[in-house]
């Protein structure tokens, strides 16, 4: 009893050690460090900064339609209707970036359940459980998302879960390989000669060794999210106007691409740095939070 209690205490000891260092891995790491600053960035731009504009995103100031950036008061400009690009583009940030954050959240609960049911338990419930995965994988995911867009109403709280419905997939499988590889360790046969319920064994000692890639999923999860709030909100099904969100703002833009270019680039570099930042923190967790990783 004391062996197998030793085992448990070794592992978690272990664990706790090395995520206790990760951050010291991460932080080496410069491009995830700039794409960490980015997002803190773009985050407090997108809730505090509508506060200190003297336009909100929905003002129309006819007289100055059309006004390119760094003219007056409009930083970044006016659109066709007269409205402060920049206050919609932190208004569209709020948006897009709580689609992205709420959608990675519930494709990741998801996702991990679906993993660890069919990674411990393996067999004929974790065959059906990756079969029904592989299925849904098989379709495109844009269009199984402009599929499932055109037979709901669009809005934020739809538009979250058709997003959640459509990423936690990959999480699943990536959950179910780590956790079918640790559930054969040391520490959870002595879990489990200690009694310990399987419920148990999978969230106390199973899930925090496969954390490392269930954080990294999450990253990337944010990432790809924005993109796909992007695409269909581009394509009209959507966030529907007068909200604002960085794939609307681009669907708007697009006929006015050559008299008003800066309608399209500003919130095309939002996407871009965004999703490009979120990438960079997701490869530096990838790195910080794998021992075996070195980084110069």
């Amino acid at each position: 009893m004391t062996d197998a209690t030793g085992l448990i205490d070794l592992a978690d000891t272990r664990a706790a050690s090395e995520h206790k260092s990760a951050w010291t891995r991460f932080r080496r790491h410069k491009l995830a460090m700039a794409g960490a600053a980015t997002i803190a960035i773009l985050v407090l731009g997108s809730f505090l900064g509508p506060y200190l504009l003297p336009f909100d995103d929905t003002h129309i100031d006819v007289m100055h339609r059309f006004a390119p950036p760094l003219s007056g008061a409009h930083v970044l400009g006016t659109d066709e209707l007269g409205r402060d690009i920049l206050a919609r583009l932190m208004m569209g940030g709020r948006i897009s970036l709580a689609i992205g954050f709420t959608a990675m959240a519930i494709a990741i609960a998801a996702g991990t359940g679906v993993g660890m049911i069919a990674g411990y338990y393996g067999g004929i419930i974790g065959s059906l459980l990756m079969r029904f995965v592989d299925a849904i994988l098989c379709f495109p995911t844009i269009f199984l998302l402009l599929a499932l867009a055109a037979l709901v109403k669009p809005g934020l709280l739809s538009m979250t879960l058709l997003i959640a419905a459509t990423s936690w997939m990959n999480v699943a499988r990536i959950v179910e390989a780590q956790i079918r590889a640790l559930r054969d360790q040391d520490y959870a046969v002595a879990a489990r000669a200690m009694g310990a319920s399987s419920l148990r064994i999978m969230w106390r000692n199973l899930l925090p060794n496969a954390v490392a890639s269930i954080v990294v999923a999450a990253t990337l999860n944010v990432a790809k999210a924005i993109l796909l709030e992007s695409y269909v909100s581009f394509l009209g099904y959507g966030i529907q106007p007068p909200n604002a969100s960085w794939g609307n703002m681009l669907n708007n833009a697009q006929i006015y691409l050559s008299s008003a270019p800066w309608l399209a680039i500003m919130p095309g570099l939002a996407i871009t740095l965004a999703v490009t930042s979120f990438n960079f923190v997701g490869d530096g967790l990838r790195d910080a939070l794998d021992p075996r990783m070195e980084i110069s």
